[in-house]
């Protein structure tokens, strides 16, 4: 039996730690061990983007990361996108724009969106298209997703949460 490693991180702002076996995935760690099930997992290899969370301000993909890897770092999930009770201009525009249908991809799709804003206040329809292009949809057919990133970027320039 594998010795168990204590991983530390910052998960949406609040310290966290566990005891957990070296190969186990940072999507299983979030989901299972610290019980945020927001962050899906899809496709076990990377492809769909339904795992994406920001670690140290960049997307990764948790479904091949391994938790030890994100030890001392910050992680953010889906989860850590509202705050006191107020939703995120993305979770706005995704329902205020229809962006999402089974919602399977959403958590994904929502991470992606919130880096490529952070990077990219302005991003052109092209930008948001090649922001999400990580990310899987399999209803939608994006262009809701485009219109749900364009209000948030819309509603974040004139003063809303970052």
């Amino acid at each position: 039996m594998a010795t168990k490693q204590q991983v530390r991180v910052k998960l949406n702002g609040r310290e966290r730690q566990a005891d957990v076996e070296p190969r186990m995935l940072l999507v299983h760690f979030i989901r299972e061990v610290l019980q945020l099930t927001g962050t899906h997992i899809g496709c076990d290899t990377s492809h769909c983007g339904a795992c994406t969370v920001l670690l140290n301000g960049k997307t990764v993909k948790s479904c091949t990361m391994f938790a030890v890897q994100a030890d001392g770092g910050e992680i953010l999930t889906v989860e850590g996108l509202s705050k006191d009770g107020q939703l995120h201009p993305l979770q706005e525009g995704f329902k205020e724009e229809h962006g999402l249908q089974c919602g399977f991809c959403t958590p994904g799709m929502l991470m992606s969106s919130y880096a490529l804003l952070q990077n990219n206040p302005r991003p052109s329809e092209g930008d948001i298209r090649w922001g999400i292009s990580g990310n899987l949809c399999r209803c939608t057919g994006y262009q809701n997703i485009v219109r749900a990133v364009q209000f948030a970027a819309a509603k974040m320039a004139h003063g809303g949460t970052k």
